[in-house]
């Protein structure tokens, strides 16, 4: 075995996870998903293409149709990117694996801004990457922030990749435009690639319609790479489909790649995922709204708790709480599991930037499963 496959470490996500899974008697908010399924028009896509018989290979890079939809779909947001930027993965999380085989050699520095996703880090080190972190710091009522000139200094002719994800996984942390426009403008000095995680642009609680993304400000031929997911603000996390938003001159390259990772996505998921474009204008916006109300209720209910450090998060589908003196949030998550029945993720499995903290998904079909949970909490802290 590599030995930078052996020095992999496990989820502590799932680690928490397994401790309390088949137990009904357990409130589970440990993964980023809500516990809603798929809209119903899109699962009769997706089942009347298997009953067609669509269950063979498709064309790498995506259905035709499907292409051309995500291209309408992201000019909506952000102006036309062109027909010759856009590619079909399966899962957003394929689609930074490939972005990173694209662009990382072994010893290539790559910058991670952190805590996140812990998927993120761990594929340049798959790959033999040199993975350094820019750290975010909670303020004084809990929420991240980004020192902007700290992590400009961070990046140099010597860093090949700068990986970002925001809305940010677990804090909710966003970059702002000004915050883009400066870090956009140094990698274009630095010669740094960007790849922006910005799969919960449209988990978005500000007034606009998504987060401020860098396809905004970036012109065809910079060194971005934009990933996308339907998982969340489309309910498919399951079906694992994204896609990504590539330089002009790269879609051979990608399809290569994809060629020899997964060599497409299944057909039968890729028209699930034309119907969802197709009602995105109907259902998205409601599904958010219905998120911002679970943030409330929840953020509502955490902070008066004594020893409680919460803010509400701008974006994403998290709450980031930290409890007072806590130094041990892997063992606190599996406490809280075994002996109250509440099912958080551990902040350490963010990085060690997180520890201390807890991550709490609030996509919940019903408030009152919430509260549920921060009764559970208050036991816990004999409260």
């Amino acid at each position: 075995m590599r030995q930078a496959i052996a020095r992999l470490p496990g989820s502590m996500i799932r680690e928490v996870a397994n401790a309390g899974l088949g137990r009904s008697d357990v409130l589970a908010f440990w993964f980023g998903e809500s516990d809603e399924v798929t809209a119903t028009p899109v699962r009769e896509a997706a089942a009347a293409s298997l009953m067609r018989g669509e269950t063979f290979y498709s064309h790498n890079l995506g259905l035709a149709e499907l292409r051309a939809a995500l291209r309408d779909y992201t000019a909506a947001l952000h102006g036309d990117p062109g027909d010759d930027r856009i590619v079909v993965t399966s899962a957003g999380v394929n689609g930074l694996m490939l972005a990173m085989q694209l662009l990382v050699d072994p010893g290539d520095e790559v910058l991670v801004v952190a805590p996140v996703w812990p998927n993120l880090p761990s594929q340049p080190l798959i790959l033999g990457g040199v993975v350094k972190r820019a750290a975010l710091r909670p303020d004084a009522q809990g929420a991240w922030r980004l020192d902007l000139q700290a992590l400009l200094a961070s990046i140099t002719p010597a860093t090949r990749v700068l990986l970002v994800n925001a809305p940010n996984n677990p804090t909710g942390w966003t970059l702002t435009r000004a915050e883009q426009q400066a870090i956009l403008e140094h990698c274009r000095r630095t010669g740094t690639w960007i790849v922006a995680d910005e799969v919960y642009e449209r988990v978005w609680f500000g007034p606009e319609a998504c987060a401020p993304s860098f396809l905004d400000i970036a012109d065809a031929a910079d060194r971005l790479i934009v990933v996308h997911s339907f998982s969340k603000s489309f309910l498919m996390t399951g079906w694992r489909l994204g896609w990504l938003v590539l330089p002009r001159g790269h879609l051979d390259a990608i399809g290569t790649l994809i060629e020899f990772n997964t060599s497409c996505a299944p057909v039968f998921a890729q028209r699930g995922a034309l119907a969802a474009l197709a009602s995105a204008g109907e259902s998205v916006a409601p599904l958010v709204a219905h998120w911002r109300a679970c943030r409330d209720t929840l953020c509502d209910a955490l902070a008066p708790l004594p020893g409680v450090l919460v803010a509400r998060p701008p974006g994403g589908l998290y709450a980031f709480l930290q409890l007072e003196g806590g130094t041990d949030s892997l063992g606190l998550a599996k406490r809280l599991v075994n002996e109250h029945g509440l099912g958080l993720a551990p902040g350490v499995a963010f990085g060690p930037e997180g520890e201390g903290w807890l991550r709490w998904c609030f996509a919940s079909r019903d408030a009152g499963r919430l509260l549920d949970g921060v009764a559970r909490l208050r036991h816990a802290l004999g409260l």
